[in-house]
C-alpha cells in the first residue's frame, strides 16, 4: 500500500514484526542498547510508547530486516526497479513493451504536489529539548537526530525538484550548543548541502533549512539513496512510496506536510561550533571536529507523532539494509555509469567506504597478454566518481576469469583474487588524498591513501588451507593463525608508534624473505589473531578499518621502481589499533546489566522478542 503517514506504516506491521514497549524507557542508552540486541536477534520493528523526558513516542529498527525492509515497499519496489533498468537500456521497452506498461503512472508519483489543505504537520509545535534525547553511546556529545531528512535549495531557488534532501546527523543537546537554540549540522565529503552551502558563502543570502524527521518510509530511505544529480529525492520518495511528495512554504521554509516532524532554521554561513563526539557506523566514535550551526526558528509536529530513530555502531546495523535496498535498486545502473563495470560491492562489514569489491572486463586487448589494463581504467572511474569514491581498498577481478564470480560470496572474491594477484605489478596506491570523513586510519581528518588490487590472468599460486609448519618468526609475533585459504592473522605485540611498528615489521620481512610463502600471500597483523580468524567480518572490519594502505602495508622485498611499490609474497597489513584512532564503541556495563534484567524472566521484555 501507499503509506500516507509513519503511524499507517506502524499499523500496517503484523504483531510478530512490532514490538510496542509500554513501560517508560530512559533515551540515554538504554534505548539504544534494546535496539541492538533486537536488531542482532533479526527481531520486530520497536515502539517506544514512553519515552523518559519526552511527550513523544518514538520507532526503531523499522529496517531491521531485508524482508521487512522489501514489505515496506512491496508495492512499488518492482515498479521502480522497472524505471531504473529503462534509464540503464531505454531500447528494453521497444524488446518488452508489456513489462513496462504501468510505467506511466508510476512516473506521474514521482511529481511532488504543493499541499493547500491538508497539512498534517500544522497540528503542534514543540522544543528541542522535549523532542526523544537518544543518546546511543556512552561517549556521545550529547542527543543525535539520527535519521532525518534535510531538505536545503541554492541561493535565491524555489522550485522543489532543485531540492537536495541528504541524511546529516544533528546535535540536538550538550557541548557548546544553546538549549532549544542550536543545533549541530554534520555534513561530509561528496554531499549536496555542501554545494548549497558554498553557494551562500559566495551570495551572503540567508541558509535556510529544513529537517523532516518521520512520514513516509520512503521519505527517510530516499534521503540516503545516492541519486543521479538530475534525479531530486522528492520525486524518487514519491516513486518509492507510491504516493506524491506533499510540500508547502510556510515563513520562506519548505515542509513536508506528512512527515510528524519538521524542524526549520538557518545554517550561520561562517560560524561553526565543536560537534560530536558520536558512536558511528565504522564502529568507532567519530570525534569532536568544528561544524556548521543551525539557528532553531521552529519545531512542528502532526497529531500524535512518532520520532524514528535508528542506532549505528559496528556493522552489520539496521542502516546495513538500507545498503541492501539500495543495490537492489542501483544495480542495474552500474555497467551504465561505469562502462565496463560488471559488479561492484560497498563491503557492509568493513563499513562500506573502507572496502569495494568489483568485477569489470577487459574488452579492448584480447589478442595481448592477459594483464589488467581497462581494469584500471575501471578502478580510477569508481574512485573518481560519487560515494565509490571515498573508498579506500578497492579489489577489482576480471570477469573473463570467471564469469561465475561474484563480489557477494567475499571469502571465495578473495581467494580469487589472492590466487592470480602479481604482487610485483598489481598493487596501485593513492597517496595523501582524501577518504572518508569517519575514517580516522589516515594521516589527518579526511587525509589518507588508497590502494588498487587488480587482478588478471590464470592462477599463480595454490593457496593453502593450513598454517605454515616450522617457521621461525621474531618474538613479536605471538601466534599464527588461519583466517581463510592464503590469508593468514598473526598476533603481534601492540603498536606503539610508527618507527618502532617500522623496525618490527621489516625485522619480520627479513625473517621470512627465503622461505616459500607462495600458498599465503596476504598476512594480517592484529593485536589478537584467534579473535580475528573466528570470523570473516573480524578480519574485515579490523583489517580495512584499522590501516591507512600507504602507511602500514608491508612486504617481502618490497621495493620501489619508478615509483611503483611492490613486494614478494607475502603482503602484509598491519591492522594493529594505533594511537591515533578513534576508540571503538562499546556499550555501558551498568546499562547492559539493566537490560539484561529487561530480556530477563520477569523483566518487562522477556519473551517478547525470539532469541533473547
Amino acid at each position: 500500500m501507499a503509506y500516507s503517514s509513519l503511524h499507517q506504516c506502524v499499523e500496517d506491521l503484523s504483531s510478530d514484526q512490532l514490538l510496542r514497549i509500554q513501560d517508560e524507557v530512559d533515551p540515554y542508552l538504554e534505548m539504544a542498547e534494546i535496539h541492538r540486541r533486537v536488531f542482532d536477534a533479526g527481531g520486530p520493528a520497536l515502539l517506544f510508547e514512553k519515552v523518559k523526558g519526552s511527550p513523544f513516542r518514538a520507532l526503531s529498527n523499522l529496517y531491521g530486516t531485508k524482508e521487512r525492509t522489501a514489505f515496506l515497499f512491496r508495492n512499488t519496489l518492482d515498479q521502480v526497479q522497472d524505471l531504473i533498468r529503462l534509464k540503464a537500456d531505454p531500447g528494453d521497452l521497444l524488446r518488452h513493451p508489456f513489462t513496462y506498461a504501468g510505467i506511466p503512472l508510476t512516473a506521474l508519483k514521482g511529481l511532488p504536489l504543493r499541499a493547500k489543505w491538508n497539512r498534517p504537520i500544522l497540528k503542534g509545535m514543540t522544543k528541542l529539548s522535549l523532542l526523544p534525547q537518544v543518546v546511543c553511546w556512552p561517549e556521545d556529545g550529547g542527543a543525535f537526530i539520527t535519521l532525518p531528512q534535510v531538505l536545503s535549495l541554492p541561493p535565491g531557488d524555489t522550485t522543489i525538484s532543485h531540492s537536495n534532501i541528504g541524511m546529516y546527523r544533528i546535535q540536538i543537546s550538550g557541548n557548546e550548543y544553546i538549549r532549544d537554540a542550536e543545533a549541530g549540522m554534520h555534513y561530509q565529503l561528496h554531499r549536496g548541502i555542501g554545494v548549497h552551502h558554498t553557494l551562500y558563502n559566495q551570495s551572503g543570502g540567508e541558509f535556510k533549512i529544513s529537517i523532516f524527521i518521520g512520514g513516509p518510509p520512503s521519505h527517510s530511505f530516499a534521503a540516503i539513496m545516492p541519486l543521479p544529480e538530475n534525479l531530486s529525492e522528492v520525486t524518487f520518495a514519491g516513486l518509492l512510496g507510491g504516493r506524491r511528495f506533499r510540500y508547502f512554504w510556510k515563513d520562506g521554509y519548505i515542509l513536508s506536510a506528512d512527515a510528524d516532524f519538521c524542524i526549520t532554521g538557518t545554517v550561520r554561513i561562517n560560524e561553526k561550533k565543536p560537534e560530536g563526539p558520536f558512536g558511528d557506523h565504522l564502529g568507532y566514535y567519530s570525534l569532536k571536529h568544528d561544524f556548521p550551526v543551525l539557528d532553531i526558528k521552529n519545531i512542528y509536529h502532526r497529531k500524535n507523532p512518532i520520532w524514528h530513530f535508528t542506532v549505528v555502531g559496528r556493522p552489520p546495523q539496521e542502516d546495513s539494509n538500507f545498503g541492501w535496498l539500495i543495490h537492489q535498486l542501483v544495480e542495474p545502473l552500474a555497467p551504465t555509469e561505469f562502462p565496463g563495470l560488471k559488479e561492484v560491492h560497498a563491503v557492509d562489514a568493513a563499513g562500506v567506504h573502507p572496502l569495494l569489491l568489483a568485477i569489470g572486463r577487459e574488452r579492448y586487448m584480447p589478442f595481448r597478454e592477459p594483464v589488467p589494463e581497462e581494469l584500471l581504467t575501471i578502478a580510477n572511474h569508481l574512485l573518481g566518481k560519487g560515494q565509490t569514491s571515498l573508498a579506500k581498498y578497492l579489489f577489482i577481478a576480471c570477469d573473463e576469469d570467471d564469469p561465475h564470480l561474484s563480489t557477494h560470496r567475499i571469502p571465495e572474491f578473495f581467494q580469487h583474487v589472492l590466487s592470480r594477484i602479481d604482487l610485483s605489478r598489481d598493487l596501485h596506491f593513492q597517496t595523501r588524498t582524501t577518504i572518508d570523513t569517519l575514517d580516522y586510519s589516515g594521516d589527518g581528518w579526511n587525509s589518507g591513501s588508497k590502494l588498487v588490487i587488480a587482478a588478471r590472468g590464470p592462477v599463480r599460486r595454490k593457496l593453502s588451507n593450513e598454517v605454515p609448519a616450522h617457521i621461525l618468526l621474531p618474538s613479536s609475533c605471538k601466534k599464527m593463525e588461519l583466517i581463510m585459504p592464503g590469508v593468514l592473522a598473526i598476533s603481534f605485540d601492540p603498536f606503539s608508534d610508527y618507527n618502532s611498528a617500522k623496525k618490527e615489521i621489516e625485522l619480520l620481512c627479513q625473517s621470512i624473505l627465503q622461505l616459500d610463502l607462495e600458498q599465503w600471500p596476504l598476512w594480517i597483523l592484529t593485536e589478537e589473531s584467534t579473535w580475528m580468524s573466528a570470523q570473516i567480518n573480524n578480519f574485515l572490519w579490523a583489517t580495512f578499518t584499522r590501516s591507512n594502505p600507504a602507511k602500514d602495508i608491508y612486504g617481502a622485498g618490497a621495493e620501489v621502481i619508478d615509483k611503483h611499490w611492490s613486494c614478494q609474497s607475502p603482503l602484509i597489513i598491519d591492522a594493529r589499533i594505533k594511537t591515533h584512532h578513534a576508540p571503538v564503541l562499546e556499550s555501558d556495563p551498568r546499562v547492559s546489566q539493566k537490560v539484561d534484567k529487561m530480556f530477563a524472566k520477569g523483566g518487562m521484555l522477556y519473551a517478547k522478542v525470539k532469541g533473547l
